[in-house]
């Protein structure tokens, strides 16, 4: 189930069409895209593929899958970015936004003190110029992509979804 006036149902509407850094991975449950409006290059945005507006209301087959593609998506991050750790966060506040979405965002070393924590949020909706160009984007979630669908690159005992 969709909702037309919800951004990310809108997104999933028209999956087929959406570039790579907007369906870097898909499965059964979730989407993840790269964040469109951030300074932040790999800030990744776990997506569910229905309309849900709390946590609570997540199927136990979502929840399921959900830590572990956080898990996923942080090795992923730091492989691909060289990130030493990331951030998860979930608000879904923002109006348009109201759509159940979880932050995976990369911490790099060299990061700033006052954009670390949730001081990061500083570097999303950010306007054009600021913005990850599209370019970089595309780079990185092919690396994810590529990382993240090849079976030759899972540690033994990993999930494959």
């Amino acid at each position: 189930m969709t909702t037309p006036d919800c951004h990310i149902c809108g997104q999933e509407a028209r999956l087929d069409a959406l570039p790579l850094s907007e369906r870097i991975v898909v499965d059964e449950h979730w989407r993840v895209a790269h964040a469109f409006d951030t300074a932040l290059p790999g800030w990744l945005v776990l997506l569910p593929r229905r309309h849900v507006t709390a946590v609570h209301e997540l199927t136990d087959a979502e929840a399921a899958t959900l830590g572990t593609w956080q898990v996923r998506l942080s090795r992923a991050l730091h492989e691909v970015t060289g990130c030493v750790k990331t951030y998860v966060a979930q608000f879904a506040e923002r109006e348009g936004f109201s759509h159940v979405h979880f932050h995976v965002m990369p911490r790099r070393a060299d990061l700033s003190q006052e954009l670390r924590g949730p001081g990061v949020f500083a570097l999303l909706g950010r306007p054009a110029p600021e913005r990850v160009p599209a370019g970089l984007m595309d780079d990185i979630a092919r690396s994810l992509h590529t990382r993240l669908t090849s079976s030759l690159q899972h540690p033994a005992g990993e999930t494959e979804f």
